[in-house]
This record gives C-alpha cells, structure tokens and sequence, in this order.
C-alpha cells in the first residue's frame, strides 16, 4: 500500500497546530489575567450583593494589577444579568458574583432564561450573611421561644412582614412556621423599605431581614432583635443566640458566590478559586464584611456545586410545603 506524501504532511502539520495550541492555552492560563476582568452584578449599587463584588474586584485589582470592573446589571429580578453572564465567552474576563436568591430561590419559583448548574461555572462561595428576626417592640416577645408560645396562644393572629412573595424572607417565615408548627399570617410588601417601615410603625409584628437593614434598629430600640437565622451566633451580634438554638436545624441566611460562564478553563478556575479564598482571609478584608454583619466563607468549585445543589433540594421543600405557585 502506498503511503500519500501529502496526507502525511497534513497530518503532521495538524498536529503540530494542536500541540502549539495547547501550549499556547496553557501559557495563557498561566499568564492570567493579562486584561481588565469584569464582574457581572445583578442588583443595584449599593446592595450586599455589588458591596460584596466591589470588596473582592478592589482587591484582585491590587493583587494582579489588572483592573477588575463591577458591572450592575439589576433587572427582571436578576435575569438580565444572569443571562448576559451566562452567554458571555468563556474565557475568565467575564465573571457573575450572584446570590442564594438568584442562583437557587428565583429558578424554582420563577422560568428564567439560564439554569444555575448547567450554565455556570462555580468558583467559590465567598460570604454569607445571616438574616436576624426582629420584632416590634411592642409585641411582647423577647425571644424565639415566647414568639413560638405566643403563636400558639394566638393561631393566625400574628403577621411576618417581607419584601415580597417568594422572597428569601418570606421563605424564613414559612420554614419558622413548619418548624414550629405555628399558624401565622405573612404581609407582603413590594420592597424592603416598606416592610421595615411598617415594622417599625407596629402595623405588623415581625420579620427576617439582612443585619445591615435591621440591626441599626434593633440598636436604637426602633426595634427588637430576637434572634438571627445562621447555623452559628454571629461575630457582629454574638449576645444574640440562633434560632437553631431553640428549632435546631433551622437556617435562613443570604449567601453569596462567585461564577463564571460554563467551559472557562480549569485552570482559570482554579487561580481564581486559589486567589478569592486567600483575600476573603486577610484580617482587614474579614473585618470589612463582619461590619456590614456579614461572614467570609469559601471552598472549593466542587464544595460550590454541592452547595447549591443541596440548597436547592431544601428550599424547594420548604416552597412546596408552602403552596407557592411557580412559573414552571
């Protein structure tokens, strides 16, 4: 059989381009970053999700001498930027720092145009941020066990104000609910701003929120904090016990990750990974977030994932035993 000259060398010049291919791919990972990166944000400026992005950009900006840019793309409840995140080039020049609201509650109520798993790549958790259960002063409570008794005392009497059906607080008013096994009535509101402002007016009795909103409040007497929704006490208010110390296995908290567009290189990934878990541990960096109530914790891309998933699994038993409807 003869052999064709000029496949052989077509053959061998395929190779040779494969081979200067890869080198050249591993040498761009290696070089990383060599261009402005940008993270993609989901709410407005101003929210614990963009001061989370801005605190880690500002610091990968020192650390590697490329700027890192916050892009707030707020809208359609985090599906505008979701979606622009999710059909960005996977190249590690497009990032997504999203939330537990984004990446796991507003996919099981909502139809939304990208899906968490499939479309993103994790990074690493970067911090979580305990809701605290706060009251009206005047309810006469002062704790998560006289809440519970109260409840009882008064089935469908009492109200849990939140930003919205569906919302992250909302769904803390349900999982206490079930826990336990009280009968309450949940507000709606179409914001925070509102609910927290009907609070602290005593036209509803209590509510989950994020620390930064609430805990000002709950120091100037506007309002009473009972308890906070972590698995441990938090660093900002370590007085103040947990739910879980009363209903264990109760947890209601905001967490917040860094992503990028599926099929970036792992080896991107993994620098990225490497380089947020060391600056979330800097003592200046942790203190930045402990005085916004908030808790650095990372791990790895697969710790992420599994993160998630289990998330998932959880808040979508919590909706259903709810009845909310979804768009699915």
């Amino acid at each position: 059989m003869k052999t064709n000259p000029l496949a052989i060398a077509a053959i061998a010049g395929l190779a040779l381009f494969a081979g200067a291919a890869l080198a050249q791919t591993r040498t761009d990972q290696q070089n990383y970053p060599v261009r402005p990166i940008r993270i993609i944000v989901t709410t407005t400026a101003g929210s614990a999700t963009d001061f989370t992005a801005r605190t880690i950009g500002q610091r990968l900006t020192e650390v590697w001498g490329q700027q890192v840019v916050v892009d707030n793309r707020a809208g359609a409840g985090g599906v505008i930027g979701h979606e622009l995140a999710a059909k960005a080039a996977p190249d590690g020049y497009t990032l997504v720092l999203s939330s537990s609201a984004g990446l796991v509650i507003n996919p099981l109520l909502n139809k939304v145009p990208y899906d968490p798993v499939r479309d993103f790549a994790p990074i690493s958790l970067a911090v979580i941020n305990p809701n605290m259960l706060v009251s009206h002063p005047a309810l006469p409570v002062a704790n998560v066990d006289q809440l519970v008794a109260l409840a009882r005392a008064k089935p469908g009497k009492l109200n849990c104000a939140s930003p919205g059906t569906g919302t992250a607080n909302h769904l803390g008013c349900e999982l206490l609910k079930s826990m336990a096994a009280v009968d309450f009535v949940h507000v709606p509101y179409k914001g925070t701003s509102p609910a927290i402002s009907d609070l602290v007016g005593g036209q509803v009795d209590f509510m989950f929120n994020s620390m930064p909103a609430v805990l000002p409040l709950a120091k100037t007497g506007k309002l009473r904090a009972l308890a906070t929704a972590g698995r441990k006490r938090s660093a900002a208010t370590p007085e103040l016990p947990t739910i879980a110390e009363t209903l264990p296995g109760y947890e209601c908290i905001n967490w917040y990750a860094l992503l990028a567009p599926r099929g970036v290189p792992s080896g991107i990934v993994g620098k990225l990974n490497a380089e947020v878990v060391k600056l979330l541990a800097e003592p200046q960096v942790a203190q930045r977030f402990a005085d916004q109530g908030s808790e650095p914790q990372t791990g790895t891309p697969a710790e992420l994932a599994a993160y998630m998933r289990s998330e998932t699994e959880r808040w979508s038993k919590v909706i259903k035993m709810a009845g909310l409807k979804t768009e699915h």
